[in-house]
């Protein structure tokens, strides 16, 4: 059994963590796989589009597994495989990647979350563009109270996201919060009943796809690039895209 699946069919991509019994918690071979699936998905000229979302209705992702990853970090055992060898040798390029925390892919991401989506699930989500989610999902990060830091992500993206009073209380408190908490700060998209997360997912994937490639990825990446630019800058770089749009259409 993989951690990760990862497939393409009509040029979207899915992966699914596939870990249920931990809840989907990231392992270091879901890391390194996951790295690899994201790689793989801003080098594929096929691809238009990409689903994340995890197996089962309980959780998207729990978080990092820290039964296997902290002890391997810290040096308190050693490598079992060679994906833990890897995900060792390539630190920390492997967690960044994974997480989207920067890795710049131009093309949209869709989480389907399928359930809670907490520590690193919830990092990770931030990574995704277009986020449906199910009625009865929950997030929240639990690492300050846990003793950490919410490092993937959270700390740079979450207050640009939804309102910086929100962000620092999902931050410094660590509660849970619920789905329709999450919708009404705008940390997801949409709400639909569980059983249809990953229908609707599609169905929005298979809109995009539909669209011209460049358009999409020009319009995703001056979003990107001027997020935390100055004005001046931001309006360069879309004028940019736009000059590459009308190029393409020669």
């Amino acid at each position: 059994m993989t951690d990760l699946i990862y497939e393409k069919r009509n040029g979207i991509a899915y992966l699914t963590m596939n870990r249920p019994e931990r809840r989907n918690a990231m392992s270091p071979r879901m890391l390194v796989q996951m790295a690899d699936a994201w790689t793989d998905i801003r080098d594929d000229p096929a691809v238009r589009v990409a689903i994340i979302t995890g197996t089962g209705d309980k959780a998207f992702c729990s978080g990092g597994d820290t039964e296997l990853l902290m002890p391997l970090v810290n040096g308190a055992r050693a490598a079992d495989d060679e994906w833990e060898q890897r995900f060792l040798r390539e630190e920390p390029r492997i967690t960044q990647t994974a997480f989207l925390n920067p890795f710049a892919i131009y093309k949209p991401i869709i989480a389907a979350v399928n359930g809670a989506a907490v520590s690193g699930g919830c990092e990770l989500l931030q990574g995704t563009d277009i986020r449906i989610a199910a009625a009865t999902a929950r997030f929240g990060l639990r690492e300050v109270p846990n003793g950490i830091l919410p490092a993937g992500g959270s700390l740079v993206r979450l207050q640009r996201q939804i309102p910086y009073c929100k962000a620092a209380e999902m931050i410094l408190l660590g509660d849970l919060i619920s789905a329709e908490e999450a919708w009404r700060i705008g940390l997801v998209n949409e709400l639909v009943e569980p059983g249809r997360v990953m229908q609707r997912a599609e169905e929005v994937a298979l809109r995009i796809a539909g669209f011209s490639p460049l358009a999409v990825q020009k319009s995703k990446e001056a979003m990107y690039r001027s997020q935390s630019s100055p004005m001046e800058e931001a309006c360069r770089i879309q004028q940019q895209c736009w000059e590459d749009v009308v190029a393409g259409m020669s």
